[in-house]
């Protein structure tokens, strides 16, 4: 461990979702709070020992027992923490709280949860706390039956072709033996999704966005140019199904050079790929946040697929490969899985990054906002890995920055969105300019304005 270095990043990083500073002053209750926040949501660190960005010194006797005793004492069930002690100088050491993403929904002595969202501790409510533990499997939204729902509100025509399709005796028999009704016939949310009647009539919500934009940003007010927005409902098959139909029609294309050494026209993004990030997000948004939707953002350079809800388990957003295979709504995954329409969601995230990388595009990009999963697919060149061991240290994070970005960025905001100083970063573009991979936007050498932005794929 370079001590040097990270001291530096202790004061001068900013914190975030997964890094926070607190002072040798905070009361062990405060400080549990924050540790129950990291723990629901995806881990972090928590650097004790730092007011205003300057060392605190040393803590005293009391404070030292305290602030270790912490998660035990005022969290429930207890967080998991790993406190390293480092030793800055004599006179000088600050606490690093390690603390791991849980996969259950833990709370103060006094009932109250929090959650990290961005770089602050948020308290959750009811309707809050409900959603967290949902995401983490505690309990289970898609077999809820909802108030009023009775057996009448299942289009019978298409459980039987669900019969059908898994080899049942009868309709009913399909619906018992996958635990989409309940002992006296009333159907359960899946069962509503996935052959309502009007299945908005009991969750509104439940529909599919698809807006096409005429610039790469959202513009705000009357200088947005929305060239096609047009929503979607009915069962999750024909969401899906209408929207597939409506997003290749407007898709934009692109002529690209091909195996056979001539140039095709092809979709943007390849079609196997979008309609996988798709139907993840139908398949896999939280059906318990009322007035939101799945949104499917179309712009000349990327798709955006918007879904409701954070990733559900123990996921980190950067390592979409690592995601393990886990559904929130388990009912109705297998049913579409078994109507031929989803995979789980490990197994979809693993099968677009195939199809992005077989096109020589960058992989997925996935941030989590407060409430939802962000997927873009952007049409980037991907970093070949013969060229990767020439460039210098950080380059591939760098082009990542860049590839996910909507926007071009200063060599400043590419350094601060990675935690890192401007040499180093300044080193990887000016490298990955020289291989073609990004492009430098400026009126001159010393235009303080300059951007930097990944290389789009070729058009004719």
């Amino acid at each position: 461990m370079n001590t040097a270095v990270k001291v530096d990043e202790l004061l001068t990083r900013p914190e975030d979702q997964w890094f926070e500073r607190k002072s040798f002053r905070i009361k062990p209750k405060d400080l549990a709070k924050a540790i129950i926040a990291f723990a629901n949501a995806e881990g972090g660190v928590i650097a004790v020992g730092i007011t205003d960005r300057q060392f605190d010194g040393l803590p005293s006797a009391g404070q030292d027992n305290d602030l270790r005793q912490s998660a035990f004492d005022h969290t429930d069930p207890t967080v998991r923490v790993e406190i390293e002690s480092l030793l800055i100088d004599d006179a000088t050491s600050v606490y690093l709280f390690h603390i791991l993403p849980s996969e259950r929904v833990h709370y103060s002595n006094s009932g109250e949860c929090f959650l990290r969202i961005g770089d602050e501790t948020k308290q959750l409510g009811p309707d809050g706390i409900l959603e967290l533990r949902y995401s983490k499997g505690e309990q289970q939204f898609d077999a809820i039956v909802p108030p009023r729902a009775e057996p009448g509100d299942l289009d019978m025509a298409q459980v039987e072709r669900y019969a059908e399709a898994i080899g049942s005796v009868s309709a009913q028999d399909a619906l018992r033996a996958r635990n989409l009704i309940d002992r006296v016939g009333n159907p359960r949310t899946a069962a509503l999704l996935l052959f309502g009647k009007h299945p908005q009539e009991f969750f509104p919500n439940a529909h599919v966005r698809v807006v096409q934009f005429n610039d790469i940003d959202r513009l705000p007010g009357h200088g947005q140019q929305i060239l096609y927005d047009e929503r979607f409902d009915g069962t999750l098959p024909e969401q899906i199904q209408q929207a597939r139909t409506a997003i290749s029609k407007i898709l934009p294309k692109v002529r690209r050079l091909v195996g056979s050494g001539l140039f095709e026209e092809e979709d943007l993004i390849p079609p196997d790929v979008w309609l996988e990030g798709l139907v993840n997000a139908v398949i896999h948004r939280s059906y318990s946040m009322a007035g939101d939707h799945v949104r499917f953002e179309i712009y000349p350079d990327r798709v955006e697929v918007s879904s409701p809800g954070r990733f559900p388990g123990l996921v980190d957003p950067s390592k979409p490969e690592a995601i393990a295979r886990f559904a929130r709504n388990p009912l109705i995954a297998r049913g579409t899985a078994e109507l031929r329409i989803g995979q789980e969601l490990g197994e979809g995230i693993r099968r677009m990054i195939a199809g992005m990388r077989k096109a020589g595009f960058a992989d997925p990009v996935y941030r989590q906002t407060s409430g939802s999963v962000v997927l873009t697919l952007k049409a980037v060149q991907r970093l070949d890995e013969s060229l990767r061991a020439d460039l210098p240290r950080y380059s591939t994070e760098v082009l990542a920055a860049l590839q996910a970005s909507p926007h071009p960025l200063s060599t400043g905001q590419v350094a601060n969105a990675l935690h890192l100083s401007n040499p180093p970063v300044r080193r990887a573009l000016q490298a990955l300019r020289d291989a073609g991979l990004v492009q430098w936007n400026g009126s001159g050498l010393r235009d303080p304005r300059a951007t930097w932005s990944a290389v789009s794929p070729l058009r004719y």
